[in-house]
């Protein structure tokens, strides 16, 4: 990701071009100029000269105040930065000869982890004999799917992997 504030910008004297597209303060096209012209006419506003497309030809300069600027820059990024959040994939393991409180207890977790706003994967974990009926697990993970309707959704249906059948839960969203 390539943040606009860690750029180097050219500012005032170190903009040496001979010409330049002079951009005023208030965003109106003031035509090419020289480079010294353009740069006088910004002290003259007490402002600064900032090359912002140097690959143009004739490079782009526009008259502002630099250090607001930056500043804006960075609040912008300060604020794009807090209104994200990252999704997390809780997992649960169960085998499918669990036990009805075990899998009350597991439902309530992922119910807990799925309000977060997190998803959850649902896995059952087959030894042995047990990978002759991975049926019973197919079903284990659609009842713990339907135990968790209200508040996700399935999705992707229980797939076996190996000797693990998984599915995907993701929480509904409430808006």
């Amino acid at each position: 990701m390539l943040n606009i504030s860690k750029l180097d910008h050219q500012l005032n004297e170190e903009i040496r071009d001979k010409e330049v597209r002079l951009i005023g303060f208030d965003g109106a096209q003031l035509g090419i100029v020289s480079g010294a012209e353009a740069n006088q006419m910004a002290e003259e506003q007490g402002l600064d000269l900032v090359k912002i497309s140097p690959n143009a030809v004739p490079p782009v300069c526009k008259i502002m105040d630099y250090s607001k600027f930056c500043f804006d820059q960075k609040k912008r990024e300060k604020e794009a930065k807090k209104n994200q959040r990252v999704v997390e994939v809780k997992e649960i393991r169960m085998s499918p000869s669990i036990d009805t409180n075990d899998l009350n207890t597991k439902v309530k977790s992922a119910q807990k982890f799925l309000t977060d706003g997190n998803r959850v994967k649902v896995s059952v974990r087959f030894r042995g004999r047990e990978m002759a009926h991975t049926n019973l697990g197919e079903k284990l993970l659609i009842d713990f799917a339907a135990a968790c309707g209200e508040i996700a959704t399935m999705e992707k249906n229980p797939k076996l992997e190996g000797r693990f059948m998984a599915m995907f839960l993701t929480p509904k969203n409430n808006k």
